[in-house]
């Protein structure tokens, strides 16, 4: 019991996008990427934290790239990876929410 309660800390405090829209601070989330806002107008709570880092990528591109770039992308696929497993953890608690209050809205 002991491991899976450290296993499943482990994992919400590695998921940024899951803790960012477990519940955020006026029902709405701020999502850009290097300066360039997202064309994404809201998002799920369920599977939230995944659906975040897919609205990262979907914006205006910026034309070019440098090794930050590549590395921030390889860090969203870290992190939704470990997001999808920490969705699937709240997952109960996600679906009461989203029928309650529905989609996060995007700024």
């Amino acid at each position: 019991m002991k491991t899976i309660v450290i296993l499943i800390s482990t994992i919400l405090c590695c998921s940024c996008a899951t803790m960012r829209t477990i519940d955020p601070p006026g029902n709405q989330v701020n999502i850009s990427y290097f300066g360039y806002d997202s064309y994404c107008k809201d998002i799920p709570r369920v599977y939230s934290g995944v659906s975040h880092n897919f609205c990262v990528l979907y914006g205006k591109p910026n034309g070019y790239t440098t090794n930050f770039q590549k590395t921030h992308f390889t860090y969203l696929l870290v992190d939704s990876v470990v997001s999808a497993a920490a969705d699937t953890l709240i997952l109960p608690y996600t679906l009461v929410t989203q029928t309650s209050k529905g989609n996060i809205k995007v700024n």
